[in-house]
């Protein structure tokens, strides 16, 4: 009985209760997650990287639910010229410059990151947007003291929290959306998140969601504006369009789709199923002995880097027995440029091959003369923004003298844009007879098209 009751009353450890036990392991998991974050560090400038910096932001976030946040990124235009024009040396130290001016602005609640490579970040409380100016301006000053021989452009994007719950990750996004409308442009500096913004990457999101779907199903259709001889109305031509017929939101304009398509490298895709159903229209016609003209395809500065690109523009005329000359390869002067020397062999590889090459665009490019020089293009499209000013008479000069200059090269000659019965009587009066525009003809549905040839 001594020696159980000397055991009752000698308690080696304390009684721990249920509320208390919970606390020691939540206390374990912050002293965890807190040596953590000290280890994920960016090694040059001491900065938390991605990582720690979303932990840390969130935390102070949640912790301090009756604060304004705002998360702000920067990003510095051009680094890599820094780099190759001064050195990695150099761009180091500007980085650590950078990552100073940074520090300088730390203080209670703020967390700082080296996100990777130039670009940084700052979760910050605010109570005006002035306020978030000001520690742009301090950060921007600093980087203007640093000795450079290059011009350091930076951006900031900012993205104000709506909630001390909104995701870390997803105000990030939203602030590098905003940096990315203004980077690199001398006039502006920093750029707020707004609702525009927002919808533009909702619609983004969605289209990257459907793109594929939509290309198995057939949403993707091919348009066609026809292209016509000013003098008698006779169709002579086409090119080849795409729309998007979405099942839930109707027709989705290429001005809202392409851009995203050409981002992420799915214009690629795209353009090959409208090359196979221009391809397959125009031979269908011949097969059955009816009326054709040529229908150009557009040809994306992307298809430079894909290496079946030529193979498949020859496997397509081969298969429906298409002559090539008869679907006409497009080009914008940008094209040209990307990559030219590899875009310059493609192209040549597919004249001996029996196509044709349109210069698109024509006089929006930097290179146009050196181009016409040098490359072996067959026609040439001016843009429609020679059109647009066309009662200008400095305009109508231009206009006039390069239709003289490419009919002297021996080049084919359409215009774009032509819109009503002054700009058509000029260009006649020019010597031009083949134009595109919506006076004649708007982009319509290939059965349209062919309902035209059949006339």
């Amino acid at each position: 009985m001594e020696e159980k009751g000397y055991l009752q009353n000698y308690e080696i450890y304390p009684q721990v209760t249920e509320e208390e036990k919970s606390y020691l392991y939540l206390y374990s998991l912050r002293k965890m997650a807190e040596n953590n974050l000290e280890s994920n560090r960016a090694f040059m400038t001491g900065l938390y990287n991605l990582r720690a910096f979303q932990y840390k932001a969130a935390e102070e976030m949640r912790e301090n639910p009756e604060l304004r946040f705002a998360l702000i990124v920067m990003d510095i235009a051009n680094f890599k010229s820094v780099n190759e024009f001064c050195g990695w040396a150099v761009g180091d130290e500007l980085l650590k410059c950078v990552a100073e001016a940074f520090r300088e602005l730390n203080g209670e609640h703020v967390v700082l990151s080296h996100f990777r490579a130039d670009i940084f970040g700052m979760l910050t409380p605010f109570q005006k947007d002035s306020d978030l100016l000001e520690k742009i301006k301090q950060i921007k000053q600093r980087i203007s003291e640093f000795k450079i021989p290059c011009k350091v452009l930076p951006s900031f994007g900012i993205c104000v929290a709506t909630d001390s719950q909104m995701p870390v990750s997803l105000m990030r996004d939203y602030a590098t959306m905003a940096m990315k409308t203004i980077k690199g442009k001398f006039y502006a500096d920093y750029a707020f998140f707004n609702e525009d913004m927002r919808q533009t990457m909702l619609l983004e999101k969605q289209i990257e969601n459907d793109m594929v779907k939509a290309l198995e199903t057939g949403q993707f259709r091919l348009f066609i504006q026809p292209k016509v001889n000013m003098e008698n109305g006779e169709i002579i031509g086409g090119e080849a369009l795409v729309r998007w017929h979405h099942p839930v939101n109707g027709i989705i304009g290429p001005g809202q789709f392409i851009p995203v398509l050409e981002k992420n490298g799915f214009i690629i895709n795209v353009d090959i199923h409208v090359w196979n159903e221009v391809f397959k229209f125009v031979g269908n016609r011949l097969k059955h002995g009816k009326k054709v003209v040529p229908i150009s395809i557009n040809i994306s500065r992307l298809h430079v880097y894909d290496s079946s690109f030529k193979e498949n523009l020859v496997r397509m005329k081969d298969e429906y027995q298409v002559p090539p000359k008869l679907v006409p390869l497009e080009l914008t002067e940008s094209g040209f440029l990307e990559a030219a020397d590899i875009m310059y062999d493609n192209l040549r590889y597919l004249k001996t091959q029996g196509f044709t090459l349109s210069m698109d665009d024509f006089g929006t490019g930097y290179s146009t003369m050196t181009m016409l020089k040098n490359q072996p293009v067959d026609e040439i499209k001016i843009d429609k923004g020679f059109m647009d000013d066309i009662q200008n008479d400095k305009s109508r000069i231009v206009v006039k003298n390069t239709i003289n200059m490419l009919k002297e090269l021996d080049m084919d000659v359409i215009v774009e844009g032509v819109e009503d019965q002054e700009q058509q009587d000029f260009l006649i009066e020019c010597g031009c007879k083949n134009a595109q525009g919506f006076y004649y003809y708007r982009p319509m549905p290939v059965e349209e098209f062919e309902e035209l040839l059949d006339v």
